[in-house]
C-alpha cells in the first residue's frame, strides 16, 4: 500500500497531479483544495495517498492534508452509494471545516449544492455519518476542544476521527482513546494516540 508520494511535482491538473519520484512518475487523482495548494510544476510536493483497488484497476488519490484523505476514506467506506469520484467531488466542492459544519448542523441545502451530490445523497450522507458511525459526535468534541483551546482534547478527538476513518466504531474508538490518554505522557499527540489504540483494538 502506498501512503504518501514525496517528490517533483511534474504536471498538475484541477483533478490530478503527477509526482516524479526517483525518476517514477506517480499519477494521484486530487480534489481541488489539494490543487490549489501545490505548488509550481518542478517544485518538492509530498501528497498522503490513498491506493484504491479494484478488479479493473488501481488507482491512486492524492491530499494535502490528513482531514482531506480522511475524509475521503469515510465517504467511501461508510457511506452507502459514495465511491472515489463522488467524495473526490465533496472535497472539491467544500472545505473539510465546512463540510463537517454542514453535517452537524443537518444542513442538506449546503451539501446538495455540491456537484454531483443532490439532495437524496446529502440526505444519505447526513444520516449514515449520524445515525451509523457516529462521526459527527467526535467532531463536535473536536470543535469544542478547539474552541477551548484544550490541546489533549483536540488530540483525544483526532486520535478518535482517525480510528473512525479506519473503520472502528466510535463508541469503541472513544473509550479506547480516553483510556489510554490518561497515563499517556505530556504532550498528547493524535499519532501516538492511534497507534497505541491499534494495538489494543487489534
Amino acid at each position: 500500500m502506498i501512503a504518501f508520494l514525496r517528490g517533483t511535482l511534474a504536471e498538475s491538473f484541477p483533478h490530478q497531479a503527477i509526482v516524479d519520484v526517483g525518476g517514477v512518475g506517480y499519477a494521484a487523482n486530487i480534489p481541488l483544495t489539494t490543487f490549489d495548494r501545490l505548488p509550481q510544476q518542478g517544485g518538492q510536493v509530498r501528497l498522503l495517498t490513498h491506493h484504491h483497488v479494484t478488479e479493473r484497476e488501481h488507482t491512486l488519490f492524492g491530499f494535502f492534508t490528513e482531514d482531506e484523505r480522511d475524509l475521503f476514506r469515510l465517504l467511501i467506506d461508510r457511506v452507502s452509494g459514495i465511491g472515489p469520484k463522488m467524495a473526490l467531488s465533496v472535497l472539491s466542492g467544500m472545505p473539510v471545516p465546512a463540510f463537517k459544519e454542514a453535517v452537524i448542523r443537518n444542513d442538506i441545502a449546503a451539501l446538495a449544492k455540491i456537484k454531483g451530490v443532490g439532495k437524496k445523497t446529502a440526505e444519505r450522507i447526513v444520516l449514515e455519518l449520524k445515525d451509523k458511525v457516529g462521526v459527527v459526535d467526535a467532531w463536535q468534541a473536536a470543535q469544542v476542544a478547539r474552541g477551548a483551546h484544550d490541546p489533549k482534547q483536540e488530540a483525544v478527538s483526532d486520535a478518535v476521527l482517525g480510528l473512525i476513518a479506519l473503520g472502528y466504531k466510535q463508541t469503541e474508538a472513544q473509550k479506547t482513546v480516553n483510556e489510554l490518554a490518561k497515563t499517556a505522557p505530556e504532550p498528547v499527540r493524535a499519532d501516538k494516540l492511534i497507534r497505541e489504540a491499534l494495538r489494543l483494538m487489534q
